[in-house]
């Protein structure tokens, strides 16, 4: 093997191991966001029933703000989180589905940190209609 058949040996091994390390660099944000035992405890399960304050349809997330008032009478805002806008769209969310003031119940899990943030599983409304907040078992915790 001539020097010039090396050198083009060696370029081509330094190229692959560069594309790989690129490409497991960009894998890492995507292993961090869908990270759900990162933020959310599947050991604190929770229902909140409140009125809709706002819906940020968000990507990649969207979020629900809703006042739960407390058993001392205090309200206390929740930050739900949910699927995103397009997978709710499929799942038979629309813009006009949660308006402020409307009543809901939210099941899903707190977040670690005892924060009155939670990843939302299911809404159920006043008239008992339900709607799946469409992440999956490995974004909101295993099936309950």
């Amino acid at each position: 093997m001539n020097l010039s058949e090396r050198g083009n040996k060696m370029r081509t091994r330094l190229l692959v191991v560069v594309t790989a390390v690129i490409l497991l660099l960009a894998a890492v944000p995507a292993w961090a966001h869908h990270a759900f035992a990162a933020e959310f405890d599947q050991n604190k399960p929770v229902k909140v029933q409140g009125s809709v304050v706002k819906w940020e349809l968000t990507n990649p997330h969207s979020w629900i703000h809703i006042d739960v008032k407390g058993n001392d009478g205090k309200t206390v805002t929740w930050m739900i989180e949910g699927a995103s806008p397009n997978n709710l769209y499929r799942l038979g969310f629309t813009k006009e589905s949660l308006p402020p003031g409307s009543v809901i119940l939210v099941e899903g899990f707190q977040a670690k940190d005892g924060s009155t943030r939670a990843v939302g599983r299911n809404i159920t409304f006043k008239d008992g209609k339900k709607l799946f907040l469409g992440l999956s078992e490995a974004e909101s915790g295993p099936a309950k």
